[in-house]
């Protein structure tokens, strides 16, 4: 598996985190940015974590600012994402079997790292269910069209 990752400046340290956590995990990833404690707007990190995801680039990004609104908000304008706003393990499991999500937003105003680390690594870990819950899938698919 490989992941991109992206933040703003509000959620630097734990995107540091989450990449520490990806490397004890052995997953390979890509971090787009920021690397700073300036303001920038999260759009402009948003948009390319999930321009690789659609492109097959990754497999699935991560996107944390300081609430996860708004990554969450920008990164399902691009076509083919599913993010997914989680703050809890059980949210972030259910995304990924009944969703499919493909990008997981988190708020580092919201959340502390060690739950951030928990919640991602119940979300790299899980896998889609499929079943009934691809055909609701393919539901939200069609509705980008």
């Amino acid at each position: 598996m490989k992941v991109a990752i992206g933040s703003d400046h509000g959620g630097i340290n734990i995107k540091a985190e989450i990449k520490s956590l990806m490397d004890e995990m052995n997953i390979q990833y890509e971090d787009v940015g920021c690397n700073c404690a300036d303001s920038v707007d999260y759009p402009d990190y948003a948009l390319p974590v999930a321009e690789k995801v659609v492109s097959g680039e990754v497999d699935r990004g991560i996107l944390i600012c300081g609430t996860g609104i708004g990554m969450s908000i920008a990164a399902n304008k691009i076509k083919g994402i599913r993010c997914a706003l989680a703050h809890d393990t059980y949210s972030a499991k259910a995304t990924r079997e009944h969703n499919d999500s493909n990008v997981l937003a988190m708020g580092e105003r919201v959340i502390g790292p060690g739950l951030a680390r928990e919640i991602a690594k119940v979300w790299l870990e899980t896998e889609f269910e499929g079943g009934r819950h691809a055909r609701r899938v393919d539901k939200i698919t069609f509705l980008e069209k």
